[in-house]
């Protein structure tokens, strides 16, 4: 079950939250699943940005939980 949703994880983040972090010069890298929490790293423009938090919960979480119900939470690590 977690290899599916890890694909599926993969999927959102490669067609629709890259494009959309990378507008802006920045950059995420799936670092894996563990038990409903997505576990990334922000790049480029996005690892030093003030705003990396907002970002990180109203753009990647949001986008996440909405395209597969079983994200429970997204961390930057």
């Amino acid at each position: 079950m977690e290899d599916k949703m890890i694909e599926e994880v993969k999927k959102v983040i490669e067609k629709e939250i890259k494009p959309l972090l990378a507008m802006e010069g920045g950059g995420i890298e799936l670092i894996g699943v563990d038990d409903g929490l997505v576990k990334v790293r922000l790049q480029g423009a996005c690892a030093s940005c003030c705003s990396s938090q907002y970002t990180l919960v109203y753009t990647v979480e949001a986008r996440l939980k909405d395209r597969i119900p079983e994200v429970k939470g997204v961390v930057a690590v």
